[in-house]
């Protein structure tokens, strides 16, 4: 039976999640401190599920849209909430202050899963009588074009509220993933700093533009990891498989791997030289319709994935 969901924090991460939930059937309730919030947020869910139908991703958006409705205060968004989503500012002590008011508010069944993209829940739940109803339940944005949710327990973090947080992510439509321990930025993050550190080093060098780097990914690697990731990718590029990749390439990768000097903050330089070459290419009066047009994209992406999987009868 649809539950009752709660989003505690409704920016861009929050919105995208309460489409997740209404689209599975939930009532979800919109919570967030900050005035005229909630009203931009529904504004966006409304744009985005008319999206989402045009790519065949929804039957009914005005059915998704009804099951969403505006919170009085954090007690009503919470009141009756089997779950609660929560999605404020990525600082530990922005959301320790909040969980310390849901810690005072909870009913002594609600999970809450927090959407933070790298600080450990065990940060800001510690000491608190709901800390193991708690744990990350970390999306990558959308999350209702891209389905990975990275879940990471606390220390305390009682199995049950795993369980219960994967069968609700499942019959979303999620794909969850589970840590079996607490790491800063969780999987997605340090995969993703360390392919970032190195573009950065690579156009700090002059090796190449950033334009060109970025094709190197879209036009080449990011289309095989669209479908496969980087374990699955290397066992298929070698005739004997995973093993018989290493035994080919090992020593030449591991010749260019270890030329990158240890990690350093990047420079102001890099950083002004990198944004100065995307503004030629994209004016910041133009990037809230880029970020419209990368989600169409990745919405197209996801019918064809869809179809694709039925087709080969996943």
């Amino acid at each position: 039976m649809p539950e009752k969901i709660a989003i505690v924090g409704v920016g861009l991460v929050g919105s995208a999640w309460a489409i997740v939930f209404a689209r599975a059937g939930h009532r979800v309730a919109l919570y967030d401190a900050t005035e005229g919030q909630c009203e931009a947020a529904l504004a966006r869910i409304e744009t985005n599920l008319e999206a989402l139908q045009g790519h065949g991703l929804i039957d009914d958006p005005a059915a998704a849209r009804a099951r969403i409705a505006v919170s009085t205060g954090l007690a009503d968004a919470l009141d009756g909430a089997a779950y609660a989503q929560e999605s404020v500012f990525e600082r530990a002590d922005v959301k320790r202050a909040v969980y310390e008011r849901i810690d005072g508010i909870a009913g002594p069944d609600l999970v809450v899963g927090s959407s933070s993209s790298g600080i450990p829940c065990s940060t800001f739940t510690e000491g608190l009588d709901i800390g193991p109803r708690c744990l990350v339940a970390h999306p990558i944005n959308p999350p209702y074009v891209i389905p990975l949710v990275e879940m990471v327990p606390a220390p305390w973090t009682e199995e049950e509220t795993a369980s219960r947080c994967w069968a609700l992510m499942e019959a979303a439509g999620m794909k969850p993933v589970r840590l079996t321990r607490e790491i800063d930025g969780f999987i997605a993050n340090r995969l993703q700093a360390a392919l970032l550190w190195e573009a950065f080093r690579l156009l700090e060098g002059g090796y190449a533009t950033a334009k060109d780097i970025d094709t190197t990914i879209s036009a080449g690697l990011g289309r095989r990891w669209a479908f496969i990731g980087p374990f699955e990718t290397i066992d298929l590029n070698a005739p004997g498989g995973l093993a018989d990749f290493c035994a080919r390439l090992h020593d030449g990768f591991y010749e260019f791997v270890k030329q990158s000097e240890p990690a350093q903050p990047l420079s102001d330089a890099v950083v002004s030289k990198a944004h100065e070459e995307r503004r030629g290419r994209l004016p910041m009066a133009e990037h809230g319709d880029r970020q419209a047009w990368r989600d169409r994209r990745l919405m197209g992406l996801a019918a064809h994935l869809r179809d694709a999987g039925r087709d080969a009868g996943e």
